[in-house]
């Protein structure tokens, strides 16, 4: 068959996030699919970003056709965010018959974070007598003001919950990373047996040609392995809605000096929080660069065990499914899980200890048990995980479970 998948921020393992239409593409392909990948050729989520001179530009990654569209630059969330959306689904919209007749595709995708793409993806779809399937990432426009402080009645977000309803009563089927949404989606227009739920996952060829860690990384954290520290190790973005906070609230009451925190990453948040380590002396707290993903095996290695943490949100109501989630499952270290969601995976599968969001005493509570236990119960907890992601977390599944809706 041949595939459309719109997603304005798609990425690819050496651009940057987002990770997951690659990795379906690359899965499809494999299964004698055509894939194509329609992106915008700027996103605030990309560590690189292409430079196109006119938009439907092609480029080919791994046999994925990706076309580009230019949709302008910006920083942070406001208007200018807000007006790359509108180009990259206006300009989908209008050359909606041109493209159908040239694509011919068989199956269109809508996998943006935001629902107004839906109206450029049925369109297209319509004209092309394609299959139309709605694929949901976040609960737009639920998280703009759960989450963001906007009003219901703002009209940024009154267009985006017009198009969310749209996508839910006129898509063949609708993809959904959270688990629990079906309630919600049908009360905004799903018929419910057009809900599917397909988590994120791990990319088994990321775990089985790695690269090694750079040397900063390596000499610092054998260092510490040789000192016979106990590492807490944390990698990924450094943003308020991680909790980082609250893991250096948990390491001020860290009293064992052979216990220490790594955290690996860059973000909006690093800055602030390097100068709070530093003013505060919180001493068993170390900071270093981000790593590739082709890194974090060798990375999660060196650690004893992982946090994963997140703010309190009322969006977790629908479940949990962090990239960085699978990927520290996949390590086969133990994990500290402070979120407080439905239907963790951690828990689901003994592989860690979930405690709810921003308990900085039950953090510690929880490493303090993982290092009392002897290094045989260490390493089944941790295999507990692995298990899982080999059987139920690879794209392979995935990528298969989602083209039987094709």
């Amino acid at each position: 068959m041949k595939i459309v998948l719109l997603d304005h921020y798609a990425g690819s393992p050496e651009m940057g996030m987002e990770f997951r239409p690659y990795y379906m593409a690359r899965e499809w392909i494999k299964m004698g699919h055509e894939v194509r990948i329609v992106a915008g050729d700027f996103s605030h989520l990309r560590l690189k970003n292409v430079g196109i001179e006119r938009d439907f530009t092609e480029t080919e990654i791994d046999g994925i056709t990706y076309t580009w569209i230019k949709t302008g630059e910006y920083e942070g969330n406001g208007l200018l965010r807000a007006l790359t959306m509108f180009r990259y689904t206006r300009k989908l919209w209008l050359n909606a018959g041109r493209l159908a007749k040239k694509w011919q595709p068989d199956v269109v995708i809508a996998s943006s974070t935001y629902p107004l793409e839906t109206y450029a993806a049925r369109r297209l779809a319509r004209k092309a007598g394609a299959k139309l399937i709605h694929e949901v990432h976040d609960m737009w426009p639920s998280t703009l003001y759960e989450i963001g402080g906007m009003s219901k009645h703002n009209p940024f977000v009154v267009l985006m919950q017009i198009a969310e309803n749209s996508a839910y009563r006129h898509s063949d089927c609708v993809v959904s990373l959270p688990q629990f949404a079906k309630e919600y989606m049908t009360e905004h227009g799903l018929e419910p047996e057009k809900f599917h739920h397909i988590p994120n996952g791990v990319d088994l060829a990321e775990w089985d040609d790695t690269e090694p860690l750079a040397k900063e990384h390596m000499e610092f954290l054998s260092d510490l392995r040789h000192a016979g520290k106990f590492i807490v190790g944390y990698f990924g973005g450094h943003a308020l809605s991680n909790a980082l906070d609250v893991l250096l609230d948990s390491a001020k009451l860290e009293d064992d000096p052979d216990v220490v925190f790594v955290l690996v990453g860059k973000g909006a948040e690093k800055e602030r929080l390097v100068q709070r380590k530093n003013d505060e002396k919180i001493d068993n707290l170390f900071f270093l660069p981000e790593v590739s993903k082709r890194q974090i095996p060798a990375l999660t290695s060196m650690f004893d065990c992982i946090y994963i943490g997140a703010l309190a949100s009322p969006l977790y109501r629908f479940g949990v499914c962090m990239n960085k989630m699978f990927d520290s499952m996949m390590s086969g270290r133990p994990v500290v899980c402070s979120i407080t969601g439905r239907g963790i995976p951690i828990s689901i599968y003994d592989c860690g200890i979930v405690i709810d969001s921003e308990d900085k005493d039950g953090i510690i509570e929880s490493i303090r048990k993982i290092r009392g236990m002897d290094d045989a119960g260490r390493a089944a907890m941790g295999q507990n995980g692995k298990n899982a992601v080999l059987e139920h977390y690879t794209y392979p599944v995935l990528a298969a479970e989602f083209a039987r809706l094709f």
